[in-house]
């Protein structure tokens, strides 16, 4: 988190990493004194695709100032995905009000209304279930949502943290198809109890005691085709250069999807 955007791109470039999902938060800085067109130029330059960006929050059950401040950030930003060829983007499924009907009658109510927003700039939506969230902290409920959503611009981002820390189970896994599932997040957790850990405890896949493989042969059997991305909130790996972390990153996906021999 300490480098710059323009470093990001041209380390993770360097290191073969070939696509990249975008942080909002990086972005946005760097275009605050850059046009659009300086991000597809150095994408371009450094042979990156950014197919996903991350994360869009405060969309579910906000109400008043708060929800019309996240709307129209969100709009913002859907705009800037359509203009950067950005074709998912991470929808955070922060749902902190005490579950009850109404609102659970708001949550629906508003991930229809995003899914259209979103569908207009042609950018598709991946509700990340996260585990400390009131409502849809898990696969199953987070999946129920999308269906009865009925809409290809809303679909799921697994995210292996939330999926270990929460509760969700691996029966949950079945639920999964290709068309609902539309981006995947991986990273590992060792030596730390699940009840106590969060996103700055993580590790480099395989190097913790998450069991990753049936995982990986569950995508892998539902005809899953998307992209797998390493999300590291850690703040001791953040001390890594750029271009070190992306090459010993991509080496642990490749080595944790079978292929280690890729180029």
């Amino acid at each position: 988190m300490g480098a710059s955007f323009a470093r990001d791109i041209e380390d993770y470039g360097a290191a073969r990493c070939g696509a990249i999902e975008l942080y909002f938060g990086k972005l946005e800085a760097f275009l605050e004194s850059h046009e659009p067109q300086d991000v597809l130029r150095l994408l371009e330059q450094h042979e990156l695709t950014a197919p996903v960006a991350s994360f869009q929050g405060g969309l579910l059950d906000r109400q008043a100032d708060a929800r019309r401040e996240a709307w129209d950030l969100f709009r913002q930003r859907l705009a800037i995905c359509q203009t950067l060829g950005v074709h998912t983007l991470v929808v955070a499924g922060d749902i902190r009000q005490p579950p009850d009907q109404t609102v659970l009658d708001r949550v629906r109510a508003s991930l229809r209304l995003a899914a259209e927003e979103a569908g207009r700039f042609g950018v598709r939506l991946a509700l990340e279930f996260q585990a400390d969230a009131r409502l849809a902290n898990n696969l199953q409920t987070a999946l129920s949502l999308v269906h009865e959503t009925d809409s290809r611009n809303l679909g799921i981002c697994f995210d292996v943290f939330h999926y270990y820390t929460g509760p969700s189970k691996f029966e949950d896994l079945a639920l999964l198809t290709p068309e609902c599932l539309f981006h995947v997040q991986l990273y590992d957790l060792a030596g730390t109890p699940r009840e106590l850990a969060t996103a700055a405890d993580v590790v480099l896949p395989g190097d913790g005691d998450f069991q990753l493989t049936p995982l990986i042969e569950q995508f892998r059997r539902i005809g899953y085709e998307g992209y797998v991305s390493l999300e590291i909130m850690n703040p001791q790996l953040w001390s890594i250069p750029p271009l070190q972390l992306g090459e010993i990153g991509v080496t642990a996906l490749r080595r944790l999807l079978g292929l280690a021999g890729m180029q």
